[in-house]
C-alpha cells in the first residue's frame, strides 16, 4: 500500500513539475513579447482626413511589427521652433516631419541620423523622384525620405472660360494676361471690380519660378539673397504690371478671403495658381464648382513651377534607431506610400506608386505630376527666414505701388543679407 502511495505521489510530483515547466516557458514567452519598443513620431497638424489616414497607417505598421509601438504627437504651433528646442534639449522625437525649406540648416547641424547605412537594395531608392530625394541630401548623405509632394498648377473656372469663348486654358504667360483682361468683370459702373481674371499670391514661394524663367536667382553664393538682380526683376515685373497697370489680378486681401483657393472657390478670380492640396478642398467645400487644372503657363518660353515636399527624418540621438528605421521604411515604402496617397490628398514620391495609382492620367492631378520633372524645389539655403520675410514685405509694397520694384528688392536683399550675416556669427 505504501509503495503504491509513494509511486502515486512520485507521478503526481513529476506531473506537477512538468506543468510548472510549461508555465515557466509560457510566462517567459509572454515576458519576451511584452518587451515593446516605443517610438515617438512628431508632425504638424493637418486636415482631419489626413490625421485619420496617418493613424490607420500607424496601426497597420504596428500589426506588422508587434514589437514596436508608435506614439504619434501633433505639434500645432511653431513646429520647427519646438523641434529645434527639443533637439538642443535632447528631448526630440525619434522620427519627425521635416519640410524641404528647413532641411539645409538641420542637415548641417549634426542632429539628424544619416540613413544611407539603413537603406538596402530591396528598398529601391531609385524609385523616388530624384529632385525630391536630392532635397534631403547633404554632403552626399541622405538624411530624409520624402513622404509626399505637390507642385503648383493653374486652376481655372471652366464656365468662366467658356463664357468668354476660350476652349483651352492659357499655355503661356502672355495668354494668361490676355485671358485675364477678358475675364475681369466690372458690373457696378463705379470702378469697383467684381471678378478678377487672376489671383496673385505675392509670397516668395509663388514667385520663384518667374524669377527662374529669366535665369534670375533667389540665393547666390554662401546662401546670401540675390533676388535684386536685373534677371530676377524681369520675372517679378510680370506680377507688378498685371496688378498695377492692367488691374486684372487681385490678392486675397483685395477680395476678403484667406487664401488663393478660397478666392478661386468663391468666384472672386477665374484663375489661380495653387497646389494639389486645393483639389480636396474645392471638391468637398464647393462640390458644384466646375474647375480644371493645367500646367503653369510657360514664361519666356520656359516651363516652370515649384515643388514642395516633406520627409521623415531620424533624430541622431534616437534610442532605438533600428526600430525608427523600420517605421520610416514602412511609411515611405511602396505599400505604405500607396496607402498614404491613394485618395489623392498628397502625391506619391515613388514613381511606381504614382503609376499604379494612375495619377498621370488623372484629369485633375496629371498637371501636378508632369510638373515635378522641371520644378524648382522650395529650398533657399540654410537661413530661409530672413530671405522670405524681407522679400515678401518689400515685394508686397512694390505690388501696391508704394515704391519702385527695383528699389524695393534692393532694400529687401540688403536687409536679408545683413540678418544672415548676423546669424552666421
Amino acid at each position: 500500500m505504501n509503495k503504491k502511495l509513494f509511486s502515486f505521489l512520485g507521478i503526481l510530483l513529476g506531473f506537477t513539475l512538468l506543468i510548472a515547466g510549461f508555465n515557466n516557458l509560457f510566462l517567459s514567452n509572454i515576458s519576451t513579447s511584452s518587451d515593446i519598443v516605443n517610438i515617438k513620431l512628431s508632425g504638424w497638424g493637418a486636415s482631419s482626413i489626413e490625421q485619420k489616414l496617418l493613424k490607420q497607417l500607424l496601426r497597420d505598421f504596428e500589426v506588422k511589427h508587434p514589437g514596436i509601438k508608435v506614439k504619434y504627437e501633433v505639434i500645432n504651433d511653431q513646429y520647427m521652433d519646438v523641434i529645434k528646442t527639443r533637439l538642443v534639449g535632447e528631448a526630440a522625437p525619434d522620427v519627425f516631419y521635416l519640410d524641404a525649406l528647413e532641411a539645409p540648416f538641420l542637415m548641417s547641424q549634426n542632429v539628424l541620423e544619416p540613413l544611407d547605412g539603413y537603406i538596402k537594395t530591396e528598398f529601391d531608392l531609385n524609385d523616388f523622384e530624384q529632385t525630391l530625394l536630392d532635397s534631403f541630401k547633404y554632403k552626399n548623405q541622405i538624411y530624409g525620405l520624402p513622404k509626399d509632394y505637390s507642385t503648383l498648377a493653374l486652376f481655372f473656372n471652366k464656365q468662366a472660360l467658356v463664357e468668354q469663348g476660350f476652349t483651352n486654358p492659357p499655355a503661356t504667360w502672355k495668354e494668361l494676361r490676355s485671358y485675364s483682361r477678358k475675364l475681369t468683370e466690372d458690373s457696378n459702373q463705379d470702378g469697383r471690380i467684381d471678378k478678377y481674371g487672376f489671383g496673385e499670391i505675392p509670397e516668395l514661394a509663388r514667385q520663384v519660378y518667374k524669377i527662374k524663367a529669366f535665369d534670375g536667382q533667389v540665393i547666390g553664393k554662401n546662401n546670401y539673397a540675390a533676388f535684386a538682380d536685373s534677371e530676377a526683376l524681369k520675372g517679378l515685373q510680370l506680377a507688378v504690371e498685371q496688378y498695377r497697370k492692367e488691374r486684372t489680378s487681385a490678392q486675397k486681401t483685395d477680395v476678403g478671403t484667406n487664401s488663393g483657393s478660397e478666392m478661386f472657390a468663391q468666384g472672386k478670380v477665374a484663375m489661380v495658381i495653387e497646389g494639389n492640396w486645393a483639389i480636396p478642398y474645392l471638391e468637398e467645400t464647393f462640390p458644384n464648382l466646375e474647375f480644371g487644372t493645367a500646367e503653369v503657363p510657360t514664361i519666356n518660353n520656359k516651363k516652370g513651377t515649384m515643388v514642395f515636399t516633406v520627409a521623415y527624418v531620424m533624430n541622431k540621438k534616437a534610442k532605438y534607431k533600428k526600430e525608427a528605421w523600420e517605421l520610416i521604411s514602412y511609411l515611405t515604402g511602396k505599400q505604405g506610400m500607396e496607402k498614404w496617397t491613394q485618395n489623392g490628398i498628397a502625391l506619391p514620391t515613388r514613381k511606381s506608386v504614382a503609376e499604379k495609382l494612375n495619377y498621370k492620367q488623372d484629369s485633375l492631378r496629371s498637371a501636378f505630376v508632369a510638373g515635378v520633372e522641371y520644378a524648382t524645389p522650395w529650398q533657399i539655403g540654410k537661413y530661409p527666414a530672413p530671405i522670405v520675410n524681407n522679400f515678401e514685405n518689400q515685394f508686397t509694397s512694390a505690388i501696391l505701388g508704394q515704391q519702385r520694384l527695383d528699389k524695393a528688392m534692393r532694400k529687401a536683399q540688403i536687409e536679408a543679407n545683413k540678418q544672415i550675416k548676423a546669424m552666421e556669427y
